[in-house]
C-alpha cells in the first residue's frame, strides 16, 4: 500500500476567529407594484443572507461558497452562492427553517460548517402590532463567529495577512468541537467550529419559547372545553334515548 500523504503542519496552540452576521429580511409585497410572474399565493419577498461585520468587511478570502437549503416546495431548493453577496432572494407565504452551510477555501483544509436560521415573515414581540400597521420590514439576524483551532500554516498565513483578530472568540470557554467532525471523545481533531449563538439570539429564542408555552396552554384549555361540551352532548343524547326506550351505550 502507498503511504498516506503527510498532513499539512498546523500552528500549535493558536486559534483564530472570524465574525459574521447571518439572518433574513422580509417585506410585504405591494399589490400595486406586484410583478406578474410571482405566485398568486405569495405574500412576502424575503432575502436570506450571510454578511460580514462592519469591523471585518470581507468574507471571501476564507469562505469559498455558501449553500442555502430552502423549503422543498421551492424549485431548485438548494441554492449555492460562490461569491459575495452571499444571499438568496425569493417570494413566499410561509416561515421555515433554512439550512446554511459554509464551505471554506481549499487552503483551510477544514470541513464545511452548518448553521440554521428560522425565516421570519411576521413581526413578533411588544411592537408587533405597530409594525404590522406600518407594514415595516421584518429583520431577523444573529452575530456569529467561526473559530479555527490550530489552523494549517498556509491558512494561518492567509488569515493573518488579511488582518482581523487572532485568538479565540466568544466561544472560548466551554466551547465544543464541531459536531460534524465525526470524532469520538478523546480523539484529537482540530477543526473549524461555530460556537453557540450570542445573547441576541438567546433572547429571541427565550421569547419564542414563552410564546410557544402560552400557545400550548391556550390549546390545552380549548381541548378541555371541547371535551366538556362533548360529554354534555353525549349525556343529553343518552337521556333522550332513555326517554324513548332505546338502548344506550356506555364507554
Amino acid at each position: 500500500m502507498a503511504p498516506r500523504p503527510a498532513k499539512p503542519p498546523r500552528k500549535k496552540g493558536v486559534s483564530i476567529y472570524r465574525p459574521f452576521i447571518f439572518g433574513s429580511f422580509a417585506k410585504l409585497i405591494d399589490p400595486a407594484s406586484r410583478p406578474s410572474n410571482i405566485n398568486a399565493d405569495h405574500t412576502h419577498q424575503w432575502t436570506i443572507y450571510v454578511r460580514p461585520c462592519p469591523t471585518h468587511p470581507d468574507l471571501s478570502y476564507f469562505i469559498k461558497k455558501i449553500s442555502f437549503k430552502l423549503h422543498e416546495t421551492y424549485t431548485n431548493s438548494l441554492r449555492t452562492v460562490e461569491a459575495p453577496p452571499f444571499e438568496v432572494t425569493e417570494t413566499g407565504w410561509g416561515e421555515f427553517e433554512v439550512q446554511i452551510k459554509l464551505y471554506f477555501v481549499p487552503e483551510a483544509n477544514e470541513k464545511p460548517q452548518t448553521i440554521w436560521h428560522h425565516l421570519k415573515l411576521h413581526p413578533y414581540g411588544e411592537k408587533a402590532e405597530e409594525q404590522r400597521e406600518k407594514k415595516e420590514p421584518v429583520v431577523s439576524e444573529c452575530y456569529e463567529e467561526v473559530v479555527f483551532n490550530e489552523p494549517v500554516e498556509a491558512f494561518y498565513d492567509l488569515l493573518t495577512s488579511s488582518g482581523g483578530p487572532v485568538g479565540r472568540g466568544k466561544g472560548s470557554k466551554g466551547s465544543k468541537q464541531a459536531s460534524m467532525s465525526g470524532k469520538k471523545a478523546g480523539q484529537e481533531e482540530r477543526v473549524a467550529e461555530l460556537p453557540f449563538n450570542g445573547t441576541y439570539s438567546q433572547k429571541e429564542e427565550g421569547k419564542e419559547l414563552d410564546r410557544l408555552g402560552q400557545a400550548i396552554k391556550t390549546v390545552e384549555l380549548m381541548v378541555k372545553e371541547e371535551r366538556k361540551k362533548l360529554e354534555e352532548r353525549e349525556k343529553t343524547l343518552a337521556d333522550l334515548k332513555s326517554e324513548e326506550g332505546l338502548p344506550t351505550k356506555t364507554k
